[in-house]
């Protein structure tokens, strides 16, 4: 039996603060990422693992918030509490694994390239497993080709944003990729929703796990808590918070002299305008 689906039922209310929670961790995530850029190599782990919390964190929020919006008619839904939790630990390891590869190798070519797809696949991982700790009494089906377009905007948007976040520009740039990372996560869980069918098998027994209730204060207290732990750590970072963000001085390679400017000792001004003014009439053709 075909299931009735409304993956809007509280208004445009769960879909704009999905995505503002998406947002959120974007721009903490990438301000890490570009703060990770600028320093040093000892830093830069720490910066670069503080984003791929940030950024996982609010990905994962961004799809519960949307998720409360999603009912099925006559098929009360329940959430499998350690898939639910696995896919938010996917979600920060695969985003942390594209945020190292741009952090490492910079946001131009192959690594851009590697890492916006990498940070993609990590979306889409995170939202149809997700979707995988759904129970309900009965079972899920996807159009393969609007899930393959999903996986393609996830991707091609995170690789943008990683780009607009390496170039290191000040933070307006950061806001913008931000919020094409926002448009990322929130493109792709609503392609994914739209590839969806529901098939229920008009039984009447309940959805075995635990309600979205139960779920509701422990899967918002925990990322919530990164979140600000991320934006507290940005805010009191005295450059970022400037936005006097530059480049870190080379650093001096084994067996590489630096180079040192060479001190010209200046021109000692002449003390007598006039003595200038009989040597250049000495130098007249009329006189050599």
């Amino acid at each position: 039996m075909q299931g009735t689906v409304d993956g809007f039922s509280y208004g445009l209310v769960t879909p704009v603060v999905a995505y503002l929670m998406a947002c959120l961790g974007g721009a903490l995530g990438l301000r890490c990422t570009t703060r990770a850029l600028l320093f040093a190599h000892s830093w830069r782990p720490g910066w670069l693992a503080l984003g791929s919390t940030a950024i996982g964190s609010g990905i994962w929020t961004m799809h519960f918030v949307a998720m409360m919006g999603f009912t099925i008619d006559q098929a009360p839904i329940h959430y499998d509490k350690p898939m639910t939790y696995a896919s938010l630990g996917v979600a920060v390891v695969m985003v942390g694994i594209g945020i190292f590869i741009v952090g490492y190798r910079g946001a131009t070519g192959t690594a851009l390239f590697t890492g916006g797809t990498i940070t993609g696949l990590g979306i889409a991982s995170m939202h149809y497993l997700g979707m995988a700790g759904l129970r309900f009494d009965g079972r899920l089906e996807y159009n393969t080709v609007t899930v393959a377009a999903s996986v393609v905007i996830g991707m091609a948007a995170a690789t943008a944003a990683l780009w607009a976040a390496g170039q290191v520009r000040g933070f307006l740039w950061s806001v913008g990729a931000s919020l094409v990372m926002g448009l990322a996560v929130s493109g792709m869980h609503y392609t994914g929703m739209a590839a969806l069918s529901v098939h229920l098998h008009g039984t009447g027994a309940p959805g075995e796990g635990d309600s979205p209730a139960s779920l509701l204060a422990p899967m918002l207290i925990g990322p919530l808590a990164l979140l600000c732990l991320a934006a507290a750590v940005v805010i009191f970072d005295p450059k970022m918070a400037a936005g006097r963000l530059s480049r870190p001085a080379a650093e001096p390679r084994p067996g590489v002299p630096a180079h040192t400017t060479a001190h010209r000792p200046a021109r000692r001004a002449s003390l007598s305008p006039g003595r200038d003014l009989v040597r250049d009439r000495s130098r007249a053709p009329q006189n050599r």
